[in-house]
C-alpha cells in the first residue's frame, strides 16, 4: 500500500510584477493498493446509548442497525460493543469475530433506562478498542440521543484526543433531535472520524452502513501532511488550513520555522481526503518556481509498520511579467465548499448574538454558494433556514442540526 498525492493551486500563474499573491493550495491524498497486499482487518467498537430516552423505537431501531453491522463483519475482524446510559458497561468484550450467534444474544437484550453520561461510555469504549488495535483499522461509532446530562463535555474532547493518540478514530452519530451538536462535532472533528445525523429512526441502518463502506477502504492510517515552504512563502495568518473533503473540518497545525505539520488521520482506496492551504508568496522572478513540497507521513497496519515516508512532492508556480489569470475550477469548487461552512458557522454565531437579520443573510449567502459548487442538496436546506429566521419563525432542532451537517458535507440522495 502507498500514498497517492495530487496538489493543484487556486491559479497556477503568478504576477511577477506584484509584491505579494496569494494562492490556494489544494493536496488530495489517497491510499493506492498494491498488487499481491493484503486486506486489513478492522477493529470496531459500537459505543451504544442506551438511556431512558432511548426506549421503544430508538433502542429496537439501533439494535437493528448494530446487527446489520456485524452481519458485514469478516473473518479477522474484531468486535466490541459497550452501551452506558448514567454508566458504562462492557456488553461485548473486544474479540476476533468466531460465532455471531453469540454476539446476537446481549445484543437482543439490551433494554433502555438511566440518564446519560457520554463520557463514561467513551472511556470505556476507547479502552476496550485499544486492546485489538495492533495491525488493525480502529474506529469508534459512538451513538447518543441526548446531552451529556450526568458527564463532563470537556473529558469528552480529551478523551477524543487521546483515541487519536492511539490511533484510534471516533466517529458519532446524532440520533433523533435533542443531541448537543456542538458536542458529538468537536469529537469526531478531535476523533479524526465523521459526523452523522440520524433524524429518524429508520434511518439508522442506512447511515451504519453508509459509514461502515467508507471505513472498509480505509488501509493506512495515522497520516500527518508535511507541508515545507520554501523562503518568501508562507501561510495566512488566520485558519491557514483545512479539509474540505469528505467533511470540511478547520485543521490545527504544528509549524516549526517553515515546516507546517496536520494530522489528517485515516486515508481511503476509493475517496481523496482533500485539505486547502492559503498561502501568501513574494515577488519571484520570472520562470517556474518551487514555493513549498508536500510529503504524507503515515503507518501501514497491514506490514505493522509506522512512520513510513512518501515522496515529496513539489509545489510549483508559473512567475510571469504578463499575467492573465486562470484558475482552476476543481480548486475554485473547494474553496466554495470550504466558504459555505465558514459561512455556515457565521450566520449561526449571529443567532445566538440575537442578530437574525444578519444571520438570514449570511445563510442565503452559503445558500448561494452551495449553488454555485452545484450543491442543490444544500442550497435547499440553507435557504429554508434562512426563510425561517426572516419570518421570525425559531428554527427546529432538526433544522438547526441539517444547517450544519450541509455545511460540513454533502448531503445524500435520500437526506434532501
Amino acid at each position: 500500500m502507498r500514498v497517492g498525492l495530487q496538489c493543484a493551486l487556486s491559479d497556477a500563474g503568478v504576477d511577477a510584477t506584484q509584491l505579494n499573491s496569494q494562492r490556494q493550495v489544494s493536496i488530495a491524498i489517497v491510499a493506492i493498493p498494491e498488487e499481491g497486499g493484503r486486506n486489513v482487518p478492522l477493529n470496531l467498537c459500537l459505543i451504544l446509548d442506551q438511556s431512558g430516552s432511548m426506549e421503544g423505537r430508538a433502542i429496537s431501531t439501533v439494535k437493528q442497525a448494530a446487527q446489520r453491522i456485524l452481519e458485514r463483519l469478516s473473518p479477522g475482524d474484531r468486535i466490541s460493543i459497550v452501551t452506558f446510559n448514567h454508566k458504562a458497561k462492557v456488553l461485548v468484550p473486544n474479540q476476533v469475530i468466531d460465532d455471531l450467534s453469540n454476539l446476537r444474544i446481549p445484543l437482543h437484550q439490551l433494554e433502555a433506562a438511566g440518564g446519560t453520561s457520554i463520557d463514561e461510555g467513551l472511556r470505556v469504549g476507547i479502552e476496550e478498542l485499544a486492546k485489538g488495535k495492533k495491525d488493525a483499522v480502529s474506529q469508534v461509532f459512538l451513538l447518543t440521543d441526548g446531552e451529556n446530562e450526568h458527564g463532563d463535555n470537556d473529558r469528552c474532547l480529551k478523551l477524543a484526543q487521546l483515541a487519536t493518540g492511539y490511533n484510534l478514530t471516533l466517529n458519532t452519530f446524532g440520533f433523533g433531535d435533542a443531541w448537543n451538536q456542538n458536542v458529538l462535532e468537536k469529537l469526531a472533528d478531535a476523533g479524526g472520524g465523521t459526523l452523522s445525523f440520524i433524524e429518524q429512526p429508520d434511518q439508522a441502518t442506512s447511515e451504519f452502513s453508509r459509514l461502515f463502506d467508507r471505513i472498509q477502504s480505509v488501509s493506512l492510517t495515522n497520516a500527518h501532511l508535511i507541508l515545507s515552504l520554501t523562503p518568501g512563502a508562507r501561510l495566512a495568518e488566520l485558519k491557514p488550513i483545512a479539509q474540505v473533503a469528505p467533511d470540511t473540518i478547520e485543521l490545527p497545525i504544528d509549524q516549526d520555522g517553515n515546516q507546517i505539520t496536520v494530522r489528517l488521520g485515516d486515508l481511503m482506496v476509493d475517496s481523496s481526503r482533500v485539505v486547502l492551504a492559503n498561502l501568501y508568496v513574494g515577488q519571484l522572478p520570472e520562470g517556474k518556481q518551487t514555493i513549498a513540497s508536500v510529503q504524507i507521513r503515515y503507518d501501514d497496519p497491514a506490514l505493522g509498520q509506522e512512520g513510513l515516508l512518501s515522496e515529496q512532492f513539489p509545489i510549483e508556480v508559473s512567475a510571469l511579467s504578463v499575467f492573465q489569470p486562470a484558475p482552476n475550477p476543481d480548486v475554485q469548487n473547494q474553496i466554495l465548499a470550504l466558504a459555505k461552512y465558514r459561512q455556515t458557522q457565521i450566520a449561526e454565531a449571529k443567532l445566538q448574538q440575537g442578530d437574525r437579520s444578519g444571520a438570514a443573510t449570511m445563510l442565503q449567502t452559503a445558500a448561494k454558494t452551495a449553488l454555485q459548487m452545484g450543491d442543490q442538496g444544500a442550497a435547499t436546506v440553507l435557504q429554508n433556514s434562512a426563510t425561517q429566521i426572516q419570518a421570525g419563525q425559531e428554527l427546529s432542532e432538526g433544522d438547526r442540526k441539517k444547517t450544519r451537517i450541509v455545511s460540513k458535507t454533502t448531503l445524500q440522495s435520500n437526506e434532501s
